[in-house]
Formats: C-alpha cells, sequence, structure tokens
C-alpha cells in the first residue's frame, strides 16, 4: 500500500510560517549579539551551538555577569573573546567557578568582577583541572596568609604549575637563590611569574650579572628589576650612570621617573663637583 504523501498543512517543509518564525528568531539573536558589541559571524563559527541556542540562554548568561559587577561595556568583550559562554549555563559553569573565588582563594565579592576583567580567561577554565592545582601551588609557593592571592593576582591562577611556574622558579634558583628566597621574592614581586624565561629573565639576569657586575643579593633586595624593560628602562639608565663614572642602587636607578632620575644625577655631579673644589 503506497501512503498519500501529508497534507500540506503539517508538512514542516512547506510551512512558511515555521520557518519565518525561525528567521526572526535568529535575526533577534544577532541583534542582540551586536547590541553586546559581540560578533555574530564570529560567535556562531567558534560556538556553532549558537545557532540553536534559545535568546534566552544567552540572556542568563548576561544576567549572571552583571550580577556578579561585570559592566556591560566590559561584558561584550569578554563575550566576544570568548563566546563559549554564551551558551554555558550558569548554574553548572559560572556559579561553580564564583563560588571557588568566594571560598576557596577567597577573593571579596566586591572584586570579583575585578578578577574577571583583569584575566576573562578564567571564566573558561576548569575549577577541578587547572584553577584549583594551581592555587594549590600558589599557597605552597607563599601566597598565603597576608600574602594570598587578591583581584590583581588571581591571574597567576591560569598558569601551568609543570610548564609555566616550575621553570621560572628552577631559573630563579639557578641563579644562587634558595627555596625560601625565590619565595620570598616571588610573593613581593608576583609579576615575575608572569615574565617569559627566555625572552624576560635570561637576558636581564646575564646584563645585570656580566654588564653590571652586579651582585646576586642585590636582587633578593630588589626582584622588581625583572619587571622593568631592559632596553628602554635598564640599559640607558646603566649606560648613563657608567660614562658619568657614578654607581647607584637598583631600587634608586630604576623605581623614579626619568625626570627624577636625571635629578638624582645632577645631584651626583653636584657632589662630584664640591667634592673637587673641596680638594
Amino acid at each position: 500500500m503506497q501512503l498519500a504523501p501529508p497534507h500540506p498543512q503539517f508538512s514542516c517543509r512547506h510551512n512558511p510560517a515555521t520557518t519565518s518564525d525561525r528567521g526572526l528568531v535568529f535575526h533577534e539573536k544577532v541583534r542582540y549579539l551586536k547590541a553586546l558589541k559581540v560578533n555574530p559571524d564570529k560567535a556562531f563559527r567558534l560556538n556553532p551551538t549558537l545557532r540553536s541556542s534559545p535568546l534566552s540562554a544567552i540572556e542568563s548568561v548576561t544576567r549572571c555577569l552583571y550580577s556578579l559587577g561585570v559592566p556591560r561595556a566590559a561584558m561584550g568583550r569578554i563575550l566576544d573573546m570568548h563566546p563559549v559562554l554564551l551558551t554555558c549555563d550558569p548554574y553548572s559553569h559560572l556559579y561553580p567557578f564564583l563560588d571557588f573565588l568566594l571560598h576557596e582563594v577567597p577573593i571579596p565579592f566586591p572584586d570579583v568582577h575585578l578578577c574577571i576583567l583583569r584575566c576573562p580567561r578564567l571564566l573558561v577554565s576548569s575549577v577541578d583541572n587547572q584553577l584549583r592545582p594551581t592555587l594549590r601551588f600558589l599557597r605552597e609557593l607563599g601566597f598565603r596568609g597576608p600574602h594570598s592571592l587578591t583581584c590583581q593576582t588571581t591571574l597567576l591562577l591560569m598558569s601551568s604549575v609543570d610548564d609555566t611556574l616550575l621553570p621560572k622558579i628552577e631559573f630563579l634558583k639557578g641563579l644562587g637563590f634558595t627555596h625560601h628566597e625565590v619565595s620570598n621574592m616571588v610573593v613581593r614581586s608576583p609579576g615575575l611569574l608572569t615574565l617569559s624565561v627566555k625572552k624576560n629573565l635570561v637576558p636581564k639576569a646575564e646584563f645585570f650579572l656580566k654588564e653590571m657586575n652586579g651582585d646576586v643579593a642585590e636582587l633578593k633586595r630588589f626582584p622588581q628589576y625583572f619587571s622593568f624593560s631592559l632596553e628602554r628602562r635598564i640599559k640607558p639608565r646603566f649606560e648613563m650612570l657608567r660614562r658619568l663614572g657614578f654607581s647607584m642602587p637598583l631600587k634608586d636607578m630604576l623605581k623614579v621617573s626619568d625626570g627624577g632620575f636625571n635629578a638624582r644625577l645632577l645631584e651626583l655631579r653636584f657632589k662630584t663637583l664640591e667634592v673637587g673644589v673641596r680638594q
């Protein structure tokens, strides 16, 4: 027996109303993304699930981020950067992350949005596989008590323990620092753990030890040395001091502005002239 073809009224293929409704929903979704300053083409390409997700799902994500203190202007930038967030379930993804920040790190609620703005990648990182193991390592290193992570340093949670943190610690220990001294250095200057060993730490250490004939003990007193630009600040100021025959502690040489540094040079020159006159 041959079945009769379905009546057009019940055929989805020939139902213009259904197609039209879907089109309207899709265009409404596109308008919503554009209003957020999210590139729809990029979002659909990187997160194909977004095409079939209801607009209400996206709205629940934006409401959640807004409740965490993320301003609308920044929200678009974050969602455009990580469109996978547009279809995440706040209850199974965002709220566990919030619970981790509030109760394990811990970060005060008013500072949560600052953590997110400083490092949006935290939102797409696994609490169990990435954030919690790194937090455990950082605590053992010394980031606890008065040196606990803050909204300024939670970006360190994105670092791989084996591939990023340990190589930097081993490099510093290779310069002659004990583990305890390295711990003191990094909690005083957490930015050290964000610097590249090959591109940053190695050339600066070599310049300090070979060109400046520096003492490692001075790096212990002023670990912030590594955070200054070698080409734009360290080399030019050291060359100026060497040319004039002066020396200066690292802290005095680097922490001041260009105007402050020039003022100190002038002061040193005056003192040299005064000594010459007295003699």
